[in-house]
């Protein structure tokens, strides 16, 4: 005849056994950092300039997009709605992020309807 645990443990205890252990707190972090590789920020031909000025013309505030651009030797994607957009700065903020002009590589412009 078997015997039964007096106190079975929870299912989230249990679970936790299984979990992996990080000895070195921000090492994996630190690695996947190591791992970038920079690259050059791309030149724009003068039709791939015209298009960009097309699409942040039909940029507007509250408008959900993704932008590709250029930030300390890489190029990143971030998708949101537009916070502000200011000509004078040249300035492009989607939600909290702040983007310069010159740095967008790319614009798409998401149909919310």
């Amino acid at each position: 005849m078997a015997s039964k645990p007096k106190n079975k443990m929870p299912i989230e205890e249990r679970a936790k056994q299984f979990m992996p252990f990080a000895a070195l707190r921000g090492l994996p972090d630190a690695l996947s950092a190591k791992e970038k590789v920079l690259v050059p920020k791309v030149e724009l031909s003068p039709e791939m300039e015209e298009e960009l000025d097309r699409r942040m013309h039909l940029l507007t505030k509250g408008k959900m997009t993704t932008i590709i651009y250029f930030q300390k030797g890489e190029y990143i994607k971030i998708t949101g709605l537009v916070a502000r957009i200011d000509e004078t700065s040249r300035l492009l903020q989607i939600v909290n992020t702040k983007i310069q002009f010159e740095d967008i590589l790319q614009i798409e412009i998401h149909d919310t309807d």
